[in-house]
């Protein structure tokens, strides 16, 4: 089975009005993830959502306690790279897959062996979160001719020069927090601060602009929804697994009905 790309996400302008969509975070070594996976692909939004498939690390920096749980009992459990690559594979022949790794994991398996192994198993595309600077040419030549995208994690506030390099090596899509806390908030969300650092990425880069973090229910999602092309939710569906798996499903329906019900505005971009 082919599906669209998950990088085939709508760009920015010159378009007038675009629709948001839908992706679902899931870690691999998540028990019963094959499963997950089979039930809550049908709730995706169309060829448009995807699945984001996370790699297991021990020092999780940028998540929340449940997903931090969940690395470690995998790990615990001898997860391995292998059970990564079928997961993408099982997640791939349903849906589009981006897979979302921090750099240890990466750099032991080996950065080429690691995208080669990705686009093997059917990902579109990889994200590192904490791509170190030195490392970062290296992994997005390795991953460009892998036939893989690499997405990048766009913190707010980085240095104007910084966002340039960031935005020009990057592929796919640039990904903006909405909350600066860890996975798993279910805080209010600055959403004009969310706002002002999207329209800093629309200035710099073409590329669509994807958020997550902290969109914690499908209200929250409907309002960042007008600001951005994608939206990804993992702690949430997480959470509706462990307390009760047949709801699940619903649940991302709840989710891709409140991010892709109408046509959204573009944002201006700002001037350079």
């Amino acid at each position: 089975m082919s599906h669209s790309s998950a990088t085939d996400l709508p760009s920015a302008p010159p378009s007038e009005s675009r629709r948001t969509t839908l992706g679902v975070f899931l870690p691999s070594g998540l028990p019963g993830v094959h499963q997950y996976i089979e039930a809550l692909a049908p709730a995706l939004p169309g060829q448009e959502g995807f699945f984001e498939i996370g790699i297991p690390h021990a020092e999780a920096v940028y998540d929340g306690p449940l997903i931090r749980a969940v690395y470690r009992q995998a790990l615990q459990e001898g997860a391995t790279m292998a059970d990564l690559l079928r997961t993408v594979e099982h997640a791939a022949a349903r849906a589009c897959v981006v897979v979302m790794s921090y750099w240890e994991p990466v750099r032991r398996y080996g950065p080429e062996r690691t995208a080669l192994a990705l686009a093997e198993a059917g990902a579109s595309g990889a994200m590192i979160v904490d791509l170190p600077d030195a490392d970062a040419a290296a992994w997005h030549e390795i991953a460009a001719r892998a036939g893989i995208t690499a997405p990048r994690f766009a913190a707010p506030g980085l240095p104007d020069a910084d966002l340039d390099l960031l935005a020009r090596l990057a592929s796919g899509w640039l990904y903006a927090p909405a909350s600066t806390a860890p996975t798993g908030y279910r805080g209010p969300l600055d959403l004009d601060g969310l706002e002002a650092s999207v329209r800093r990425l629309r200035s710099v880069t073409p590329l669509p602009v994807v958020a997550g973090v902290g969109i914690s229910t499908p209200a929250l999602a409907a309002a960042v929804s007008p600001v951005v092309d994608g939206i990804v939710v993992g702690s949430p569906v997480l959470r509706a697994l462990a307390a009760d798996p047949g709801e699940a499903p619903a649940l991302v329906e709840e989710f891709a009905r409140a991010v892709c019900v109408a046509e959204q505005p573009v944002l201006p971009v700002l001037p350079v």
